[in-house]
């Protein structure tokens, strides 16, 4: 808990010295990230459910393939890190307290494979280790644990950058906890999907600003949402654990093809 005390204090520090307003919705690739994530696509396509339409186009391309909405992304983050090495242009020095870990951002070559149309099931299903979601930059999201047989996060939160992100073994950047970088302006905001189709937001309702009090036991909830008008289920980041989401509301994977790979 000293250790996230720590990067909070960081982060607003950050926030507070930044003479810009950042609006995750618009692409940042020239000042914060590579400006390479292979996003050359075009993110308006008007038959993608509205959601999709809020992914960076600087960093992903989002499109319809079957009963998926495919991301295709390097994953790596439109921010600064020192997990970039130093002499990169988007090297920034550790913050106070903060125990690099060896590993360098490096572009992968992911595709996402995510539900058009999302169906829950009966029974939530666990996530498993490596991504379970992608934020709206490319980044993918990791769950609430560090390693096999659910070990705690507890000692690797100090290896985590200002905005939350660090990278594993080989390289992928990831989220366990809120990209604070995307919330930064509004924390009710679409942060990205889950790979069972459904979405992830910032800590607030985006109806009333508040915290919501009625999640269930894997950070999720049924109501409105400006992307979602008539409601959806939908999970929320959260200071405590599972921090994302703790399971998969609804059905992911299927013999079409349904899930995340790499190239």
């Amino acid at each position: 808990m000293k250790n996230k005390i720590l990067i909070l204090i960081t982060i607003l520090l950050i926030g507070c010295s930044s003479s810009d307003t950042i609006n995750p919705y618009t692409d940042n690739g020239d000042n914060n990230g590579s400006g390479n994530n292979g996003g050359s696509g075009d993110n308006s396509n008007t038959d993608l459910p509205v959601g999709f339409t809020k992914f960076l186009d600087t960093y992903t391309d989002v499109y319809i393939s079957g009963n998926y909405v495919v991301v295709e992304t390097t994953g790596v983050p439109n921010h600064q890190s020192p997990y970039w090495g130093a002499g990169h242009p988007n090297y920034a020095s550790p913050h106070s307290g903060m125990s690099v870990n060896p590993n360098i951002i490096t572009e992968q070559n992911f595709k996402f494979y995510i539900p058009l149309n999302p169906t829950a099931s009966n029974v939530v299903s666990s996530t498993p280790l490596g991504p379970i979601g992608v934020s709206i930059s490319g980044v993918p999201f990791f769950n609430q644990y560090a390693g096999p047989n659910n070990q705690p996060l507890d000692n690797e939160i100090a290896s985590f950058d200002a905005y939350y992100g660090h990278p594993q073994q080989t390289g992928q950047y990831h989220y366990h906890w809120e990209p604070v970088y995307l919330t930064m302006a509004d924390n009710s905001i679409l942060v990205g999907y889950s790979i069972d189709g459904f979405p992830i937001y910032g800590p607030t309702n985006q109806t009333d600003g508040n915290y919501p009090t009625d999640l269930d036991d894997i950070n999720g909830h049924t109501h409105a949402t400006d992307e979602y008008p008539d409601g959806t289920y939908h999970y929320h980041a959260t200071s405590t654990v599972p921090y994302l989401i703790g399971g998969y509301k609804g059905v992911v994977g299927s013999a079409s093809g349904g899930g995340y790979y790499t190239n």
